[in-house]
C-alpha cells in the first residue's frame, strides 16, 4: 500500500468525523439523545484513531538506529493496535454503558425533536464520503482479493482500519437514526436505548477484529504464498544458484520484507564467483519483488544425505507431546 493513498484516506476520515463529532455534540446538547451521545463519543474516539494513524505513520519513517538497526516501520502496527483498544473502550463500552443506564431511565426526546434527524442525515452524508475515499484508495492496491481478503492480508494497517471504521460509523449512524426516529414516533426512549445498545456492540465487535488482525502483524508475518513463489523463482533464475535449501520471510514493516535464504552454490566455487552470484541473486529478488529491501543469502554446499537427516525427527521423538 502506498503511503499517500492511506494518508488521504486518514485526512478524510479525519476531517469527516471532526464535523461530525461538533454536530453530534450539540443535537445532544440540545435533545438529551443517549444515541447522539453515543454517536458522538464515537465520532470523537474516530478522530482520535486518526490522530493515532497519522502519528504512527510519522514515528515509522524514522531511520534505523543501533538499537533499532531495522528500523521502526512496525510502529505503524503498534499505532494500529492502539485505535483497536480505544474502538473497543471509548467507542464500544461507553455506548453500552450509555445504554444500561438509558434502558433504567428511558426518557423521549421533548424538545428540538427535528435536530436529531437532521444531524444524523448531515453525518451519514459526511461519513459517505469518508468512506467512498477510503474505498477509492483501497481498491488502488486490492488488485482481485476481495474485501474480507483485503482486510486479513494487508501488510498496511491504515486502509484497512479506516475502512472498518468508516464502515462501522456508517452503520452505527443507521442504527441511531432507528433508534431517534422510533423514539420520536413512539415517545418511548427505550428504542433510544436499544439503538445505543446496538452501536456499542457494533464498535465492539468492529475493534476486536482490528486488534486480531494487528496482532498477527506485531507478531511478524512472512510474505504471501504468491511473493514468496517470486522470490524463489528469482533466487532460482541464475547459474550460480544450484538449488535454494531453506527461506524464511518476514515484514520488517508494512513497505519492508526481510528475505533470508540458505543457498546451494557450485562446489569448489571460488569466493569471487559466489559473492558475485549472491550479488545478482539480490538484485533478481529485488526486481521482482521492490518490497524486499533486506536480503541476506548464505551460500552452502548441498548435500542429500545432510537434508535427509535434518529433515528425520531424532529418535525416540513422540509427535504427540510436541508443544504447539
Amino acid at each position: 500500500m502506498s503511503a499517500g493513498g492511506g494518508t488521504k484516506a486518514i485526512v478524510a476520515a479525519l476531517l469527516a468525523n471532526v464535523g461530525i463529532a461538533v454536530t453530534k455534540f450539540i443535537a445532544f446538547l440540545l435533545t438529551g439523545s443517549s444515541s447522539m451521545l453515543a454517536e458522538s463519543i464515537h465520532s470523537v474516539a474516530d478522530s482520535g484513531n486518526q490522530g493515532l494513524l497519522l502519528l504512527g505513520g510519522r514515528r515509522a519513517r524514522r531511520q534505523a538506529t543501533p538499537q533499532h538497526p531495522f528500523g521502526y516501520g512496525r510502529e505503524r502496527y503498534v499505532y494500529a493496535f492502539i485505535v483497536s483498544i480505544v474502538l473497543f473502550s471509548v467507542g464500544g463500552l461507553f455506548a453500552l454503558y450509555e445504554a444500561y443506564h438509558k434502558w433504567h431511565d428511558p426518557h423521549g426526546i421533548d424538545s428540538w425533536q427535528w435536530v436529531p434527524v437532521t444531524v444524523l442525515v448531515a453525518a451519514i452524508i459526511m461519513e459517505t464520503f469518508s468512506f467512498r475515499t477510503a474505498i477509492v484508495e483501497s481498491n488502488h492496491v486490492r488488485g482481485k482479493a476481495t474485501w474480507v481478503q483485503f482486510v486479513r492480508r494487508a501488510k498496511a494497517p491504515e486502509l484497512p482500519v479506516v475502512l472498518l471504521e468508516d464502515l462501522g460509523a456508517l452503520v452505527g449512524l443507521v442504527l441511531a437514526l432507528i433508534g431517534v426516529s422510533m423514539t420520536l414516533i413512539t415517545g418511548n426512549g427505550l428504542w433510544d436505548a436499544a439503538g445505543t445498545a446496538a452501536i456499542g456492540v457494533l464498535l465492539v465487535a468492529i475493534a476486536v477484529i482490528l486488534a486480531i488482525e494487528t496482532k498477527s502483524l506485531l507478531l511478524g508475518e512472512g510474505a504471501e504464498a504468491d511473493d514468496v513463489a517470486r522470490i524463489e523463482r528469482a533466487i532460482a533464475a541464475g547459474p550460480e544458484v544450484e538449488r535454494i535449501i531453506h527461506m524464511k520471510t518476514l515484514y520488517l514493516g508494512p513497505e519492508e520484507l526481510l528475505v533470508a535464504a540458505k543457498i546451494a552454490v557450485p562446489a569448489g566455487a571460488s569466493a569471487d564467483r559466489i559473492a558475485e552470484g549472491i550479488n545478482a541473486a539480490e538484485a533478481r529478488i529485488r526486481a521482482a519483488l521492490p518490497v524486499a529491501r533486506v536480503i541476506y543469502l548464505e551460500p552452502d554446499i548441498y548435500s542429500a544425505a545432510k537434508a535427509q537427516a535434518a529433515a528425520t525427527p531424532a529418535a525416540g521423538t513422540d509427535d504427540g507431546q510436541s508443544g504447539h
